[in-house]
C-alpha cells in the first residue's frame, strides 16, 4: 500500500520591511523638492507674484506716501483697518509677498541650474547616432548617387558643415558589395542656451530687485527756492529704507534749489518743468546744473529726480511790540493741477507770550486769483495775479504734545477743543495786509515756487539693466533660433555601382521644416551630381591622355 504524504503548506510571503521614519521624512521632503523645482511651479509661483503686486498699484503704500494712506484711512474708516491688517499699504514689504518671492527665486535656482549643468554637458557630446530607420523620422527621403558610400558622405559632410552643422562619421558594419557608413550632424544648441540665459537672467534680476530693497533707500522732500536739504533722514519729508541701511551709510551730498521754471502750452497744459540746483559734498562749493522730470541728476549711485513742483506764499508778521518776522513761506500744497490752487498752513510757535498764545495761518494761495462772491478761486496756474485767502488762529498748537501732525496743515482737533480760536480772516493780494485785534499785522509779500525732490539709491540699478538685457537676449534666441538634427546613410548599391543616400531630419521649433528639409535634398542632390560630373570628366581626361600599350619603335 502506498502512503502519500500530505502536501506542503506553501509559506507566506514575507511582507516588505517598512522604511524607517529617517526614510519616509527623507522621501518626502524629496518628493516636495521636485515640486517646488519643476518649470509648472515656477510658472505658477511668477503668476502668483504678478497677482500680488497688483493691490500695491491699486491702494496707496506707505513706502511711497505717508499722506496718501492716512487719507484713504481717513476716506475709508471702516475698511482701512481690514486692509491695514492684511498689509495691503505695504504690499512689497508683507510677508505673504516676501514668501512668494522666495519661493519663486529658490524654485528658479532648483530648476536652472540643474538645466543648465545638463546643457554644458550637452555642449560638450557629439551628435547622437543615425537611428536604425531613417525612412521613419518626420522628413526623409533617399538619392541615388553614382558616387561611392564615402565619397557621398563627403559630399553631405561639406554641405552641411557650410550651412554651420556639428557633423560627426561614423562607419557602419562591412558589406559584401562595399562599405557602409552614416553622418549625424545638429545645430541650433544656442537655442537651449537662450532658455537657460533666460532663466538665469531670471534669477539675476530678481537678485538685482532684491539687493535694491536690503540695501537701497529714497527720500521726499520740498524745496523752496533759495532753500536746501541734504542727504539725511531726519530732513525729508517721507522716506523709506532697507533693512540693511545705516544712516551713516546715506552718500555725503547736499542739494541747493537756486530757481525753478514752468513752461505751459497755450492751452495752459504743463509742458516743461526745469529746476537749475547746485550740488556737492557738505561744505563744498555747489556745482550747477538743471534737473527735469524726465533727466535727473546721477552722481555716485545716486539719483535726484523732479518730481512735482508748486507755490510758497511768503508772509511778513508784525507783532505788537515791534517784532517782526520777515518773509516767512511754507510750500502750499496744490490740490488742482489745473489752475495750481493750493492750500497749506503757515506755523509760527514763537509769535507770542506763551504755548497758550501761539499764532497759525490757514491759507488758500491761487496764482492767478478770482474773486466770485466773496471767495477766492485760480483760473490759471500761471503766477499771473496771485492772492491768498488766509485765516488766522491763536492759541495752542500742540507742537509739543508729542502727537505727530503735518506742517502742511494744521490740527483739526485743537479747533475742535476750543484750542485754537479764529481771529482774522482775509483775501489778499501781494502787498495787503490783515490787522488782528490785538494788533498783530500779517502783510502778503510774494511768493516763491517749490520743488518736489527725490533722492533715490539703488545699488541693484546696473544689475538689473544687465539682468533685463540678457533675458531679452535669451528670449530672442529661445523664439528666432531651432534646434536641427540631421541623419545621413550610405549604402552600396549593386545594380547601379554607385550607392544609395538616405537622408532625414529632426527640427524642434515652430513652424513646418518639409520646405527646409526638401530645399536641403535638393542641394545634396545637386551636390552630389555635380561631383559625379566631376570624378567622370577626371575618369575621362586620365583615359585619353595614356600612352597606348605596344612593342617600341
Amino acid at each position: 500500500m502506498t502512503v502519500t504524504a500530505p502536501p506542503r503548506e506553501s509559506a507566506a510571503p514575507t511582507p516588505p520591511a517598512r522604511p524607517s521614519a529617517g526614510r519616509r521624512v527623507g522621501d518626502r521632503l524629496l518628493s516636495w523638492w521636485r515640486r517646488l523645482t519643476a518649470m509648472r511651479t515656477a510658472i505658477i509661483l511668477l503668476f502668483l507674484l504678478a497677482l500680488a503686486a497688483v493691490p500695491g498699484s491699486l491702494l496707496p503704500q506707505r513706502a511711497l506716501s505717508q499722506n496718501n494712506v492716512r487719507q484713504y484711512v481717513a476716506d475709508h474708516p471702516t475698511l482701512a483697518p481690514v486692509l491695514d491688517r492684511l498689509y495691503l499699504f505695504d504690499v512689497f514689504s508683507s510677508p505673504w509677498f516676501a514668501a512668494v518671492y522666495l519661493l519663486l527665486f529658490v524654485s528658479l535656482i532648483g530648476c536652472v541650474l540643474p538645466r543648465g549643468l545638463e546643457h554644458a554637458r550637452a555642449l560638450r557630446a557629439a551628435p547622437p547616432s543615425a537611428p536604425r530607420h531613417l525612412t521613419r523620422l518626420p522628413d526623409s527621403g533617399e538619392v541615388a548617387t553614382s558616387l561611392p558610400s564615402g565619397e557621398a558622405l563627403d559630399v553631405v559632410e561639406e554641405e552641411l558643415r557650410v550651412r554651420r552643422f556639428r557633423v560627426v562619421r561614423r562607419d557602419g558594419p562591412a558589406d559584401p558589395a562595399g562599405t557602409r557608413g552614416d553622418l549625424s550632424a545638429e545645430k541650433g544648441y544656442l537655442k537651449e542656451t537662450g532658455n537657460v540665459l533666460f532663466h538665469l537672467s531670471l534669477v539675476a534680476l530678481l537678485l538685482g530687485l532684491a539687493g535694491g530693497k536690503l540695501w537701497g533707500y529714497e527720500g521726499s522732500i520740498l524745496v523752496t527756492e533759495g532753500q536746501g536739504f541734504c542727504n539725511s533722514f531726519q530732513q525729508y519729508d517721507t522716506y523709506s529704507a532697507g533693512p540693511l541701511v545705516d544712516s551713516a551709510d546715506l552718500s555725503p551730498l547736499c542739494v541747493d534749489l537756486e530757481d525753478f521754471r514752468a513752461q505751459y502750452e497755450p492751452n495752459l497744459t504743463a509742458s516743461s518743468f526745469t529746476a537749475g540746483i547746485g550740488y556737492g559734498a557738505p561744505g563744498e562749493q555747489g556745482r550747477p546744473t538743471s534737473i527735469g522730470v524726465n533727466d535727473p541728476l546721477r552722481i555716485d549711485g545716486n539719483r535726484v529726480y523732479l518730481t512735482g513742483h508748486g507755490f510758497s506764499p511768503s508772509f511778513t508778521v508784525t507783532l505788537p511790540g515791534g517784532k517782526t518776522f520777515e518773509n516767512v513761506s511754507q510750500p502750499f500744497l496744490p490740490t488742482d493741477q489745473s489752475t495750481m490752487a493750493s492750500e497749506g498752513a503757515l506755523k509760527l510757535p514763537d509769535a507770542g507770550a506763551s504755548s497758550d498764545d501761539q499764532l497759525a495761518l490757514e491759507g488758500f494761495f491761487a496764482p492767478t486769483g478770482l474773486v466770485r462772491g466773496g471767495v477766492l478761486t485760480s483760473v490759471d496756474p500761471r503766477p499771473l495775479a496771485p492772492q491768498v485767502a488766509i485765516v488766522a488762529y491763536r492759541g495752542y498748537l500742540g507742537l509739543d504734545s508729542g502727537v505727530p501732525q503735518s506742517v502742511y496743515s494744521l490740527d483739526a482737533s485743537q479747533i475742535e477743543r476750543g484750542r485754537l480760536e479764529r481771529v482774522g480772516a482775509a483775501n489778499l493780494a501781494v502787498g495787503d495786509s490783515l490787522d488782528l485785534p490785538d494788533g498783530t499785522s500779517i502783510a502778503f509779500t510774494g511768493y516763491r515756487e517749490f520743488a518736489a525732490l527725490q533722492l533715490s539709491h539703488d545699488p541693484g540699478q546696473v544689475w538689473v539693466l544687465g539682468a533685463a538685457i540678457s533675458l531679452l537676449t535669451g528670449l530672442l534666441g529661445m523664439l528666432l533660433l531651432r534646434r536641427e538634427r540631421i541623419f545621413a546613410r550610405a549604402a552600396p548599391d549593386a545594380a547601379s555601382g554607385g550607392s544609395v543616400l538616405t537622408v532625414a531630419s529632426l527640427s524642434r521649433g515652430s513652424g513646418q521644416n518639409g520646405p527646409r528639409f526638401a530645399a536641403l535634398a535638393a542641394d545634396l542632390r545637386n551636390a552630389l551630381d555635380d561631383r559625379a560630373r566631376g570624378t567622370s570628366t577626371r575618369t575621362s581626361t586620365s583615359t585619353s591622355t595614356r600612352r597606348p600599350e605596344g612593342p617600341p619603335a
